[in-house]
């Protein structure tokens, strides 16, 4: 059970959470301590709690399933079609008492009210939003954006819904929604630079804005080690990796995951063959699950140079080398046990392998949830994603850390103006992200 100590305001949410059955949607700007508070509430509810999230790794993340396995739903577009359910999920879908969806920004408005659906018909209490059972949401819309379907799906979203987005599924014209921002940042601790990325968030960076950053982080030259590009293409990312990795001497040795179980298609946390070279630049992929008494050795995102491979691999952070095992990431499924009366989380698949990544490159969608002292911004040509920019400078824990492959531009600063629609009407609670 991780050791985790809640802020003020992270434990008001919870209290709102567990001491209530509204619906409640927990947001605020990156390293606000989403993640914690999820976790915390994952091994504290007293609840019959059921996690899920939209992709297979962010359900590996929390521990938790997918929402498609979870709810037996098809790939695609749901609409109105039959929902099938057998008697496991509707047992299962009776157990539950709160229903935590992660990265629910990525989760479409069809996909929510089909969740809305499933469990008013398997729950048999049709006039109820989601069946009487309470849903609690994690997420910020201004980091991830659902991905649009092909162009008949487009279609039908703007045929059926004023947008993709999961808080205009029409289960909310029924269903009243108690929004949490929490606003206590814990990456940056500069209050310049916190403002700073708080109107890139918001798409009011003004000229001044823009000019201090272009000039920390475009007017000076490019680190050459220590720091990872961060960049919104995989083929430069692969690219980035593959030439460093070919330039360091000696030959690379191959490390295969271990994968047991079924975990279906390639949702994979880490690589599934992992190449290293000695001197290879590597990011860790998980919080160091051995802590000491003076704290982690690495968090998710610590940057290090691999220094042995022979009979271990072992990398070196800030200077200390450290042995590094092999990490199991376990994929849940979850079910009711009819005899205890209680709903169990069962491992079905278990995907083996060292915690690390080549890092000389990562894509910002992949960097999210790190951490990095010193990063190189590469937004290639141009932005294509609404809040891609900001997710890439929130990762930064200072603005001196920040090196620009090329100065902003007014471009690049992207906010759906869906989430300002829907993020500007709305009450928000405890901090206002401001």
């Amino acid at each position: 059970m991780p050791d985790v100590t809640l802020t003020a305001e992270q434990a008001a949410v919870f209290d709102a959470i567990e001491h209530t059955r509204e619906h409640v949607f927990v947001t605020g700007r990156a390293g606000t301590g989403k993640s914690t508070l999820l976790t915390h509430l994952n091994f504290h509810t007293e609840k019959q709690i059921v996690i899920c999230a939209p992709t297979g790794v962010a359900a590996l993340n929390v521990g938790g399933q997918t929402i498609h396995s979870l709810f037996r739903l098809p790939i695609g577009v749901i609409a109105d079609h039959a929902l099938e359910q057998s008697d496991a999920v509707k047992k299962l879908l009776n157990a539950m008492d709160t229903l935590v969806i992660d990265e629910v920004s990525m989760v479409n408005a069809d996909l929510m009210d089909a969740m809305d659906r499933s469990l008013r018909q398997a729950r048999q209490r049709r006039a109820e939003p989601f069946g009487g059972v309470q849903v609690v949401l994690f997420g910020d819309p201004y980091q991830l954006a659902p991905v649009p379907g092909d162009l008949d799906e487009r279609r039908y979203f703007s045929d059926t819904y004023e947008s993709m987005w999961f808080f205009d599924a029409k289960v909310w014209q029924e269903a009243s929604l108690r929004i949490f921002e929490l606003g206590e940042v814990h990456r940056q601790h500069d209050d310049t630079f916190k403002h700073m990325l708080n109107a890139v968030r918001h798409g009011q960076v003004t000229a001044e804005i823009a000019g201090a950053l272009n000039a920390t982080g475009a007017r000076r030259p490019l680190p050459e080690h220590g720091a990872i590009t961060l960049a919104t293409r995989n083929d430069t990312v692969t690219r980035i990796n593959r030439t460093h990795l070919h330039r360091l001497p000696g030959q690379s040795i191959a490390n295969p995951a271990e994968v047991n179980g079924e975990f279906g298609g390639r949702a994979f946390p880490a690589d599934e063959r992992l190449e290293l070279k000695i001197g290879a630049q590597v990011m860790f992929l998980r919080n160091d699950s051995a802590v000491r008494g003076d704290g982690p050795r690495w968090v998710n995102g610590t940057i290090g140079t691999v220094t042995s491979l022979k009979r271990e691999v072992r990398v070196e952070v800030d200077g200390v080398e450290h042995e590094v095992e092999p990490a199991t990431w376990e994929k849940y499924k979850y079910s009711w046990d009819p005899v205890q009366k209680r709903l169990e989380k069962d491992v079905v698949a278990e995907f083996t392998q060292f915690p690390l990544r080549l890092a000389w490159a990562v894509t910002i969608h992949k960097a999210q949830g790190a951490s990095y002292d010193t990063a190189i911004v590469d937004l290639g040509q141009r932005v294509f994603s609404p809040g891609q920019t900001y997710v890439a400078l929130s990762r930064l824990t200072s603005l001196e850390g920040l090196y620009l492959e090329r100065p902003l531009r007014p471009s690049d600063i992207i906010v759906d103006r869906n989430v300002e629609r829907f993020m500007s009407g709305a009450e928000r609670e405890i901090g206002t992200g401001t």
